[in-house]
This record gives structure tokens, C-alpha cells and sequence, in this order.
């Protein structure tokens, strides 16, 4: 497991540094215009990208219900258990996988960093550096570190480059194995545009809008408009009085005027908040369509409903899903890959990161299913495949059972003596005795069973006389079949079944 020459040694220097100046913003959010934002996005598509990221940046922190949205997008996939799973049962490759799950699981902020790479989702692509530390032979990194997206450009290619002092506009080419890349593709096209933030952009803008004027309109319509009168003789100073003080009316509440003037307070008798808040909700919910694939789980109005939202949550699975298998895939190329061809020189047999995103399992309906397939088929099924289905530990020699349920309380035989009962046979052990019981009970169900089969049949006679072609027989016996009660003829070949059964196991059981 030794380094293989000194061509396979990783970079232990850390070169993405970020310094105080990554950390400043030119906040283009303030005073956003349609125009300011158009200019902001084609600056993006021809590759400086900065101003773009910045104003992702706000987004997320100035719009609550978008933040909750995208992170509801990556906690989906955080909450979700992983393994490493080795390429194949040899034991090289098991070998392999055991080695990159020990670096994996030890490694200190692993969870912090896929929420990291999972930032993708919105702003289109993430970037954590590797940080290598060589000890006793072995490279492994020690932290993954997250770098703004800011720090890089799309100037040259469709691959991000890293802005350096040396060269700020156009950018270094990333080294090998030193960089984690995850990109999301909300839909095709250059990677500056496939974030979802970037989708969501306008509905961002047109809420911007409507809360201000939402703003403005709550502070003129809770306050009274103040109207001030003057005479016709007022100079042009009682006038700029007079507007002086209906102006500080407005904040103080308190001030005096010449007594020769009025002042009347009028009270807004129209106004409504309604088409601002029909523009939030609408907003909103295009926000949520783009990020979550539907409304119903992250909005559920009078219209909505709990079954409503967990029918569109369904929809959401397939998201959850591709996020998995994406960022898997990017972890298997940018970290495993390395770390693989540092220590064993071969990356043509990688192990890789499965998350599982499967929905749970409805086992209630999982044990009908192997009820019918073992009762009513007779389909064989091993002990062990129903432990490992059922998460069942296989107890072990000398641990006590729990005993099951008697069935024959559970399907209790009718006492003989009323219509359709059947007596319980009780035969002594041996064939004769058995066999005779059985023809009995053959016996006594066919008679029980006739008045119930002349019950069922005697409407379908009764339709044969009087149809007038067989076209009208047809459509009057399907009229009736879903019509037709069958109950009590089940019940009573059910329980013979049951007695024909036990008469067997007593037969052979001695």
C-alpha cells in the first residue's frame, strides 16, 4: 500500500486559499433592475462568472422561502445512510474498499462537505479543495475544503479555472487530483447556466418588486392621509408652514400651526393586500416547482391537503435519487480515483459510494404478499430469505420462541348442527379411519354447498329464458356478475380446505 513512485505523490500544498477579499461582495441585489439583471447573466455566459455567484449569495440569504427550498433539496440527501461498495467480490477489490471506507469514515467534516459539493444544485457547479497529508507510506486527505465559486471563470473552456494573483481574468487550469468538481445540470447547456438559482431568478426579481411595494403600501394604508388648509390670503411662508408640520404629523404625532390654519386628518376608507400577496404566493410556488419538482410539500393551502402533499412527494424521490447518484459519481472520480491510484497504483477497478435513496418499504403489504405466495401458491421460500427480508435476527440454539398464534382460534370451525356448518371430524389415527373422514367431509360440503350454488345460478336461468338473443344475454349476465354474493360459498370450501388439511397432518402424524 506504499506510494507508487514519486510521479503518484499528491499535492500536499494548499492552493485555492481564501483570503479576506474572496469574502467581499458587491451586493448586486441592491437596487436590482430587469436591465441590471439581464447585464448580470450575459456577463456570467461569456465566463465571468463573479458577479453572477455574488448575487446567488444573496439570494439565499435574503429570500427565506428559497433557502428553505434548497435546503430541503440537500438535506434530502444528507439524511440518508451511505456505504462503500467494492467493485467486486475478489479480495484485491474488497481490499480496496475497505481501505477507502476506513479514510472515508474517519474523515473529520466528510458530512460538512458533501453540503458543500451539494451547493451545486443551486449556483450550477461546486469546488472543494483536497487537502493530501502523506504519512507511513499512505496518502490520505485529512480535510475538503470548500472554495467560492467566485474564485474561479469560464473564460476559457467549459471547465472552471482558478483565478490567481498572476492571473486574475482568465485563470489557472485546476491540478489533478486536488479538486472535487461537482456540477449539476438543471437543464443542458454551458455549466454558468445550469444552477437552479439561476432558473429561478426572475420569480426572485418580480418578489423583490412586489415586497416593496407590499412595504410602502402597509405604511400608507395604516396611517391616515393628513390634509392641511390654508386661506386664500396665505403667504407663500404660513404655506411652507403648514407643510412642514402636516409632514412631522406623520412621524412625531405632536407639532403646532398658526391658528388661522386647518388641519384634517382623512381616514383611507379603499385599499387591498391582496394582488401583492397573489404575486408572492405565485412566486413562491414557481420557486418551489424549479427546486423541488412540485408545491404540495413545501405549500399546503386551503386548497391542499396531507394526502395531496404526500402523493407529490413521490415526485420528489426521482430528485432525491439523481442528487445520489450525481454526487456519487463525483466522488468517485475526484476522490476515490485519487486516493486509489496513490496507494495501489490501479483505478481501473474502483470502489464506489452508494447512498441509499430507496423508499422505505411497505412491509405490511411485503408480508401479505408472502402470505399468499406460501398459503395459496405453495411457492417454497427459505427461513433465511424472510429474516433477511423482514430485518428478523435468526435466533440462535437454546433462546426462547414466542409461540405462535393457535390457528384454529384464529379460523374457528362452526359447530354442526345450524345450516352450512361442518361438523369437526375427530377420526382415531390410520389411513382407514382418515380416508373415510375425508369422503364425509366431501360429502357434507357438496350438500351444504348446493342450495348455495342453486342461489347463485337461479338468476342466470332466470336471464336465459328471457333473453331475446344471445347479444342480450351477454349484456345482461355482465350487468349481474359483479352483482353476484359469493361469501358464504368461499367461507364454506375455505374451512373444508382447512379441515381436509388437518385431517392430513393428523393422518400422518400418527
Amino acid at each position: 500500500m506504499a506510494l507508487q513512485g514519486n510521479d503518484k505523490k499528491p499535492i500536499t500544498d494548499e492552493i485555492a486559499v481564501v483570503t479576506v477579499r474572496d469574502r467581499w461582495s458587491t451586493y448586486p441585489s441592491q437596487g436590482l433592475t430587469p436591465e441590471r439583471l439581464a447585464r448580470l447573466l450575459k456577463e456570467a455566459d461569456q465566463g465571468d462568472i463573479l458577479r453572477q455567484m455574488e448575487l446567488f449569495e444573496e439570494m439565499e440569504e435574503k429570500d427565506p422561502h428559497l433557502f428553505s427550498l434548497l435546503q430541503t433539496r440537500k438535506n434530502a440527501v444528507l439524511g440518508l445512510d451511505w456505504e462503500v461498495l467494492p467493485y467486486s467480490d475478489a479480495r484485491e477489490d474488497q481490499e480496496i474498499a475497505n481501505f477507502v471506507a476506513d479514510v472515508l469514515y474517519n474523515l473529520d467534516g466528510l458530512e460538512d462537505a458533501f453540503l458543500d459539493l451539494l451547493d451545486a444544485i443551486g449556483k450550477g457547479f461546486a469546488i472543494s479543495e483536497i487537502l493530501w497529508q502523506v504519512k507511513k507510506g499512505k496518502a490520505m486527505p485529512y480535510d475538503l475544503r470548500w472554495r467560492p465559486q467566485k474564485k474561479f471563470s469560464f473564460l476559457v473552456g467549459d471547465e472552471p479555472r482558478l483565478l490567481t494573483a498572476s492571473d486574475p481574468v482568465r485563470g489557472v487550469e485546476l491540478p489533478a487530483n486536488k479538486f472535487i468538481v461537482h456540477h449539476y445540470k438543471a437543464r443542458s447547456g454551458h455549466p454558468s447556466r445550469a444552477g437552479l438559482l439561476r432558473v429561478v431568478a426572475w420569480m426572485y426579481l418580480f418578489k423583490n418588486y412586489d415586497l416593496k411595494d407590499w412595504v410602502v403600501f402597509a405604511e400608507v394604508y395604516g396611517m391616515p392621509l393628513r390634509l392641511g388648509k390654508y386661506d386664500a390670503s396665505a403667504t407663500p411662508e404660513d404655506k411652507e408652514v403648514l407643510l412642514q408640520a402636516v409632514r412631522e404629523l406623520g412621524t412625531d404625532a405632536a407639532g403646532i400651526v398658526p391658528k388661522s390654519t386647518d388641519i384634517e386628518f382623512v381616514e383611507s376608507k379603499v385599499g387591498t393586500a391582496d394582488v401583492y400577496t397573489a404575486l408572492a404566493e405565485f412566486c413562491n410556488k414557481e420557486m418551489s416547482k424549479a427546486v423541488l419538482g412540485q408545491t404540495l410539500t413545501s405549500d399546503v393551502s386551503d386548497r391542499g391537503s396531507y394526502a395531496a402533499s404526500k402523493t407529490h412527494a413521490a415526485v420528489r424521490q426521482d430528485l432525491v435519487e439523481a442528487d445520489c447518484k450525481a454526487l456519487a459519481a463525483t466522488l468517485r472520480r475526484d476522490l476515490i480515483r485519487p486516493l486509489v491510484q496513490f496507494n495501489f497504483g490501479d483505478t481501473t477497478r474502483l470502489p464506489w459510494i452508494k447512498f441509499h435513496a430507496e423508499p422505505p418499504e411497505d412491509l405490511v403489504q411485503k408480508a401479505r404478499v408472502y402470505t399468499a405466495l406460501v398459503r395459496d401458491i405453495g411457492l417454497p421460500i427459505s427461513a433465511e430469505h424472510i429474516y433477511e427480508t423482514f430485518g428478523v435476527p435468526k435466533p440462535n440454539e437454546g433462546q426462547a420462541l414466542v409461540a405462535p398464534r393457535n390457528q384454529s382460534a384464529a379460523l374457528p370451525l362452526k359447530a354442526a348442527g345450524p345450516p352450512g356448518a361442518i361438523p369437526e371430524p375427530a377420526p382415531p389415527p390410520g389411513s382407514t379411519a382418515a380416508q373415510r373422514a375425508v369422503d364425509l367431509l366431501a360429502d357434507r360440503t357438496m350438500e351444504e354447498a348446493l342450495p348455495m350454488l342453486d342461489e347463485l345460478i337461479r338468476p342466470v336461468l332466470r336471464m336465459i329464458a328471457e333473453a331475446s338473443s344471445l347479444e342480450d344475454l351477454r349484456a345482461r349476465i355482465a350487468e349481474v356478475y359483479g352483482h353476484m354474493d359469493t361469501s358464504r360459498l368461499e367461507d364454506l370450501i375455505a374451512r373444508a380446505l382447512y379441515v381436509a388439511d388437518l385431517l392430513g397432518r393428523w393422518s400422518a402424524n400418527g
